[in-house]
């Protein structure tokens, strides 16, 4: 990923710095402006930065290839400090944009409905807590130190892998089976898509230099639906005969697919290799450079590759003996001119070569060459004394004896040595694949005891929950119940969105508050009578569940009544499949009936004290309530529960009354009027942004008044 982002800065003539995060000085294709070899936790990061002070600076992240994740614990606790260390450094710097790189591992599970932005995470295993960590503090420093942060979430990127370098994404991983085994083994339940690191990085290099954008959060997704079966097809469709699919579509079905929709609203999008391009260049790249992904224990997917295989590992047998014999005539020259040598004489070449190979190759090659030394020092005396002179001298024993001695005791403690690192690495791969097991079980084991809780506090703990909804709603102003109310609706339900709307008349529903964006997509004002699935349960006075998944239509959804009159409807997004039961319809309800009841104590309330909060029966509040309802409409709308603007109005003759009358038939029944004095009056725009208020004051200066918007810290 890396190299890929360095080529597309290159060819856009910016000027790449590159942090290795690794001591080593490696090699590297693409051209880079300087390269700084140190870890991400060293202190001269900070000085790299201040000498730098790049524009833009870009943390790969997910995808970074200096982290080993074969030990995921340890280095799941190294990334994350790798990570404060160079936020901290950059923070420092007081400018520029720092982009990080996420990935779909931060969710787990399986979802109907394409994921968006506002999903609540759910990390598994420590690689995706990491990543998952990673954003939270990114998010952290552009909340608390004001950093300018972009963090871009892909969708399984899958790309032309170096030679021998293995990968995580699913072709490779089907590639690399294909060409071990002769097949691959696939599921049409695991549903996923993917993105060729071409246009991942072309769509990353977009969001990252864009100047501005209303989200610091973006999912890069093709959002083009594939399941583990047709990849496997499209893999043996290019690779030809002899690669076997094998189904194994059994269990429950894994659906992770990210919704791209907010990158495509922002900023257009637009992918230029389809999955058949993509995975074709995966497949030829992987054949033609089979045998630097296979081992040689590998089966392969041919006779060729097996008969390659067979020979790789006698060769590779046998090139210690090689090295062996090799070595072997070269100390036996050295010998041969160390013999009557005043320096050398006393100098063993054949001891230090059979120690040589003790302590290189262990006993086995101590043996071979032991028997080479004994051969070659005969050899060496025959010119000196007859063979019979030489078996019957007793200091030949005593130094056969010294080299094999030496040489089978190095040699012995070498295998050893290697025998107890060999049983070291593979009793640690076994714990840890036996903790990767304990892991499994026990997310299962919190999930059966969070869905025992959920069931034991719906059956007993309900008294619980009436009292804390009402308690909340309770000690809440009238002017604030219903914003109390959404927030306190996704808490309960436990969703990734909540929205209520009020409902105007018999056909329109305006927007009250919402909790996210998902929230607010139906938009301000939703004819709901149109909406025929949902309004046929919700006049029977039902809660309505969306089982059939149906596009821009809220999860669930719930009514509240008064006398008869449908007056407030609930709308819940971001929940799971498996949660769309009734129990937590019954749920819905009966939080729907709690709300109720706290809606019409405002109400009364709030018309017990009308003649004191308007003026002379007519839509214009006193100053006091106004101002009332003003700060609660701009709390929440700094809480992100809904939006809305404020217009001061000139009324030159001071008639408020006429002039609130005259300003009706341009407002909603929504909007709110109140006396501001001075030859003014204010108007509360209830979800309106400031670029839609606009229309307002143009509407209001047809009807002969004069407005404009005021500031937020004008208020």
């Amino acid at each position: 990923m890396a190299e890929a982002i360095i080529e597309r800065l290159n060819k856009n003539g910016d000027r790449v710095y590159l942090l290795t995060g690794q001591r080593e000085n490696k090699p590297l294709r693409q051209k880079v402006f300087e390269k700084y070899n140190y870890t991400y936790d060293d202190e001269s990061v900070k000085d790299v930065f201040e000498s730098v002070k790049p524009d833009i600076a870009i943390f790969t992240g997910a995808w970074d290839s200096s982290f080993d994740w074969r030990r995921a614990r340890q280095e799941s606790v190294r990334y994350t400090a790798a990570l404060l260390n160079i936020l901290t450094a950059y923070s420092m710097l007081g400018s520029g944009r720092f982009v990080y790189f996420s990935s779909q591992e931060v969710f787990s599970g399986t979802s109907p409905r394409n994921l968006p932005e506002s999903f609540e995470k759910s990390p598994k295993g420590f690689r995706s807590m990491a990543i998952a960590q990673g954003e939270e503090i990114c998010a952290n420093y552009h909340q608390r130190q004001g950093l300018d942060v972009r963090i871009l979430r892909f969708d399984h990127v899958y790309w032309v892998p170096k030679r021998g370098q293995p990968e995580l994404d699913p072709c490779f991983n089907m590639c690399l089976e294909a060409l071990k085994s002769g097949r691959i083994s696939a599921s049409d339940r695991d549903v996923f898509s993917m993105l060729f690191l071409k246009d991942a990085v072309e769509l990353a290099y977009k969001a990252s230099t864009a100047p501005e954008l209303p989200r610091t959060l973006y999912h890069i997704s093709s959002m083009e639906e594939i399941n583990g079966l047709q990849l496997a097809e499209m893999i043996s469709g290019i690779m030809g005969k002899g690669v076997e699919v094998v189904d194994n579509s059994v269990g429950d079905s894994h659906r992770i697919i990210l919704d791209g929709g907010a990158f495509v609203q922002d900023l257009g999008q637009k992918i230029l290799t389809p999955y058949q391009e993509g995975v074709e260049q995966v497949v030829q790249y992987m054949q033609r450079h089979s045998e630097s992904f296979i081992r040689a224990e590998d089966a392969g997917g041919s006779l060729w590759d097996r008969f390659r295989h067979r020979l790789k590992v006698l060769l590779a047998t046998l090139v210690p003996y090689i090295e062996n014999i090799a070595a072997f005539f070269l100390f036996y020259y050295l010998n041969s001119i160390a013999v009557g040598s005043g320096f050398f004489d006393r100098l063993d070449f054949f001891l230090l070569y059979v120690l040589l190979f003790a302590v290189v190759h262990g006993q086995n090659q101590a043996i071979l060459s032991g028997l080479l030394s004994v051969a070659g020092y005969c050899v060496q005396q025959m010119p000196l004394r007859t063979g019979f002179e030489v078996l019957l001298d007793y200091n030949t024993y005593v130094w056969i004896a010294q080299l094999f001695i030496v040489g089978l005791v190095i040699g012995y403690i070498r295998d050893q040595l290697r025998t107890i690192k060999q049983e070291n690495r593979d009793e640690i791969a076994y714990l840890e694949n036996r903790l990767n097991d304990i892991l499994d079980i026990n997310d299962s084991n919190l999930r059966m005891k969070e869905n025992f809780e959920l069931q034991l506090i719906n059956q007993r703990d309900s008294l619980g929950k009436i009292y804390e909804i009402t308690s909340t709603l309770e000690r809440q102003a009238p002017e604030e119940v219903l914003f109390t109310a959404v927030r306190i609706l996704s808490q309960l339900m436990d969703c990734g969105g909540a929205a209520i709307y009020t409902v105007a008349n018999r056909s329109f529903a305006r927007l009250f508050s919402a909790t996210s964006p998902e929230a607010k997509e139906l938009g301000h004002s939703i004819e709901y009578p149109a909406m025929t699935a949902m309004y046929e349960e919700l006049k029977e006075h039902r809660v309505y569940i969306n089982k059939t998944m149906e596009e821009k239509m809220p999860l669930m959804a719930s009514a509240v009544y008064n006398e008869d009159e449908m007056a407030l409807i609930f709308m819940l997004w971001g929940i799971p499949w498996q949660r769309m039961t009734l129990g937590e319809a019954n749920r819905l309800a009966v939080i729907g009936q709690m709300v109720q009841s706290a809606v019409v104590r405002a109400s009364q309330y709030l018309e017990t004290l009308r003649s004191e909060r308007f003026v002379e029966d007519s839509r214009l509040m006193e100053e006091k309530a106004f101002l009332q309802l003003s700060q609660a409409f701009f709390t929440a709308q700094d809480q992100g529960l809904t939006e809305c603007s404020l217009l001061e109005v000139s009324v030159p003759d001071n008639d408020y009354v006429r002039a609130a009358a005259a300003l009706s038939r341009s407002t909603r029944q929504s909007d709110y009027m109140g006396a501001a004095g001075g030859g003014s009056l204010h108007v509360l725009l209830a979800n309106t942004s400031p670029d839609n208020a606009v229309f307002v004051i143009q509407r209001f200066l047809a009807a002969g008044y004069e407005s404009r918007l005021v500031r937020r810290e004008e208020t």
